[in-house]
C-alpha cells in the first residue's frame, strides 16, 4: 500500500480518514477475485467473528464457516461446552443448513419459539424414522391456537432434494417448483438438512472453510489468567483449528509468559495473540510464539477504553504499522474492531490485515447467541455487551468469591447492554456476508487485484476531510 502522491499522514488515521484511489485494472469481474487467506486460518473470505459472548456461538460458527470465514468461541465459555460446540460445527453439512425439526404432535406455540433460531424460518416435521413429512413456517402458524398440533397446519407438499445434489440443480428444482426451500435427504430418505434458494446460490459463490478432513473449522479463545495451559490442551483435544490468546492489553509480560507456555505445548495449529497497536508489540508477541497478532485497542462499538483511559490508537494507522512489522517476521495481523461499513473491511485489508474481525456488527443477526426480543412497537433486537464490561466480568468471575467479584466489577471498560436491532432487509449474518464480500470484491477490481496480497501491494490510499467522507455517504444508509 502507498499513500496518494507520496504524502504520508502527519497524524494517525482511522478508516473514515482515508479513501482508496482506483487504478488501471485488468480484473473485469468480482468473481475473478480470490479472497482466501494465507495466515493458516483456512479462510476463503477474510472475515473472523470476534470472541464476544453476545456474538459468537455455535449457530454463528456453523454459518460463517460454511461461507468461508471463522468464528472464535469466547474464553468465558466452559471448556466442555466449547467441546460440544466444536463437535456440533464439525458435524455440519458443507452445503445444507441445520434444520429445525419437530414431531407431528408438537404444538404451534412451541414451534413458534424455535423458528427464530434459524434464518431460513422453517421447521421440518419428521416421523419416527426422521423422514420429512411436512413443513411449517411462521405464516402457517399465524392466527392458529397455540395448542394446535403442527400436523394439522403443516404443508404436506414437500419437495425434497438429494443430499449430494449440486447446488445449481437444487436451485433449478426449487425455482421450477416455486418453493423457497426444501429438506435435503440421504439415500434412505432421512433428513440431512435444509436448503433455500438463496442458500443454493451462495453455495456456488462461497467456498467453506474446512480442515484437512473436510469438516468446518472453528476457533476458540483463552485468557491469560488461571490454568491457561490446561485449558489450551483441552481445547486442542476438543478439535479446535486455531487458538486465540486474548487480553485487552496484549503487550504485557503476563501475555508473553502465557504465550511462550502455550507455544511450548507443540500444538499443531496457528496461535493468534493480542491485542496491540504498535510495531514493537507485534515483534514481542511473534518472538514469544504468535503466528497471528490481533490489532486494535478501543475501536470496538461496545468498548469504552479510549474514553475511560485515553489509551488506544486510530485503527487504520495501527493496522498499517503492525502489518508492516508482521510481514518482516513472516507473521500476520488481524484487524480487530472499528469496522462499520464494507469499505472499512476493504481498507483494513489494504493496510495489510490478512483477516478482519467483526463483533457488534454481527450481534444484531439471527445467528448470534442472544434471545430475540422486541420493543413495544414490534422492532426485533438482541442485546450485546463489551467483553470488558461489568456484565462480562460477572460471567468471567462467577467462580470467585463475592468480594473479589464486587471489586473487579468496579473497573469496567465496556458497555454492559445495548440493543442491536435486526435489520428486516438483512436479518441473517449471511446477508451481511453478502454485502461485505460484494464491497470487498468490488474494491479489489478497482485496485486491479485478484488476491488479498495483490490488493495490499496495489492499493493507493489518500487522506480526506470529514466533508470528504460525508460526500461519499448516501443520504440514507442502513449500515
Amino acid at each position: 500500500m502507498r499513500f496518494l502522491n507520496g504524502l504520508g499522514p502527519a497524524f494517525d488515521l482511522t478508516y473514515d480518514d482515508v479513501f482508496m484511489v482506483p487504478a488501471r485494472s485488468s480484473v473485469t469481474s468480482r468473481m475473478d477475485v480470490d479472497l482466501s487467506c494465507s495466515d493458516g486460518s483456512g479462510n476463503t473470505i477474510p472475515l473472523v467473528v470476534a470472541n464476544m459472548t453476545a456474538v459468537s456461538g455455535r449457530r454463528m460458527a456453523e454459518t460463517v464457516s460454511r461461507r468461508g470465514g471463522l468464528s472464535v468461541i469466547p474464553q468465558d465459555i466452559p471448556t466442555d461446552v466449547v467441546g460440544d460446540v466444536v463437535a456440533f460445527v464439525k458435524s455440519r453439512h458443507l452445503v445444507h443448513d441445520t434444520a429445525i425439526t419437530v414431531d407431528p404432535v408438537e404444538t404451534v406455540g412451541a414451534t413458534l419459539t424455535l423458528l427464530q433460531k434459524r434464518a431460513h424460518g422453517a421447521a421440518v416435521v419428521v416421523d419416527e424414522r426422521h423422514h420429512p413429512i411436512g413443513l411449517v413456517t411462521e405464516a402457517d402458524l399465524s392466527g392458529v391456537d397455540r395448542f394446535t398440533q403442527v400436523r394439522d397446519v403443516m404443508s404436506r407438499d414437500v419437495v425434497t432434494i438429494g443430499a449430494d445434489e449440486s447446488a445449481e440443480d437444487a436451485f433449478s428444482r426449487l425455482s421450477t417448483a416455486r418453493h423457497r426451500l426444501a429438506p435435503a435427504v440421504d439415500a434412505d430418505g432421512r433428513l440431512v438438512g435444509i436448503l433455500t434458494r438463496q442458500g443454493a446460490l451462495r453455495a456456488t459463490v462461497y467456498r467453506p472453510n474446512v480442515d484437512e478432513h473436510g469438516r468446518l473449522r472453528v476457533a476458540a479463545a483463552v485468557g491469560i489468567n488461571g490454568d491457561v495451559v490446561g485449558r489450551a490442551k483441552e481445547l486442542a483435544a476438543a478439535g479446535i483449528d486455531l487458538l486465540v490468546v486474548d487480553t485487552a492489553h496484549g503487550h504485557q509480560e503476563k501475555m508473553l509468559e502465557t504465550l511462550r507456555a502455550v507455544r511450548d505445548l507443540g500444538l499443531e495449529m496457528p496461535i493468534c495473540a493480542g491485542n496491540v497497536v504498535a510495531a514493537q508489540g507485534v515483534r514481542d508477541l511473534v518472538e514469544a510464539g504468535a503466528d497471528i497478532v490481533k490489532v486494535g485497542v478501543g475501536p470496538g462499538a461496545m468498548c469504552t477504553t479510549r474514553m475511560m483511559t485515553g489509551v488506544g490508537r486510530p485503527q487504520f494507522s495501527a493496522v498499517l504499522e503492525c502489518s508492516t512489522a508482521a510481514r518482516e517476521l513472516g507473521a500476520h495481523v488481524w484487524a480487530d474492531g472499528g469496522v462499520r461499513h464494507p469499505r472499512d473491511v476493504a481498507l483494513a485489508l489494504a493496510a495489510g490485515a490478512s483477516n478482519v474481525m467483526i463483533g457488534s456488527w454481527f450481534a444484531g443477526t439471527l445467528e448470534s447467541p442472544g434471545d430475540l426480543q422486541a420493543t413495544a412497537d414490534g422492532r426485533s433486537y438482541k442485546e450485546s455487551f463489551g467483553m470488558a464490561s461489568s456484565r462480562a466480568v460477572r460471567t468471567r468471575t462467577a467462580t470467585e468469591s463475592s468480594y473479589d467479584r464486587a471489586r473487579k466489577a468496579l473497573f469496567e471498560e465496556g458497555i454492559s447492554s445495548a440493543r442491536m436491532f435486526i435489520d428486516p432487509a438483512r436479518p441473517s449474518v449471511e446477508d451481511l456476508l453478502d454485502a461485505i464480500t460484494a464491497g470487498v470484491r468490488s474494491a479489489f477490481t478497482y485496485a486491479g487485484a485478484r488476491t488479498v496480497e495483490e490488493f495490499h501491494d496495489r492499493a493507493v490510499v489518500g487522506l480526506q476531510s470529514t466533508a470528504g467522507f460525508a460526500e461519499g455517504a448516501p443520504l440514507h444508509t442502513s449500515w
